[in-house]
């Protein structure tokens, strides 16, 4: 399974899909979700990293999430 780096927390999250999952006997879910903002901009976040953000979350929330870690 493919993974990606979650640009809150850093950490290496499973993404699903794709061939290999196709063929696996016990497929995963992904781990998380690229977020677009308003201002155009694109954060891959794990689901606890998103759980973090405000109602209405802007790039500075995302950089605020990792330095809070």
């Amino acid at each position: 399974m493919a993974t990606e780096k979650c640009d809150g927390c850093g950490a290496d999250v499973p993404i699903a899909g794709g061939i290999a999952n196709l063929w696996n006997t016990s497929p995963q879910s992904s781990g998380g979700m690229t977020l677009e903002f308003e201002d155009g901009s694109e954060h891959f976040l794990c689901y606890a990293c998103i759980e973090q953000l405000p109602d209405y979350p802007e790039s500075d929330d995302v950089a605020a999430i990792s330095t809070e870690e």
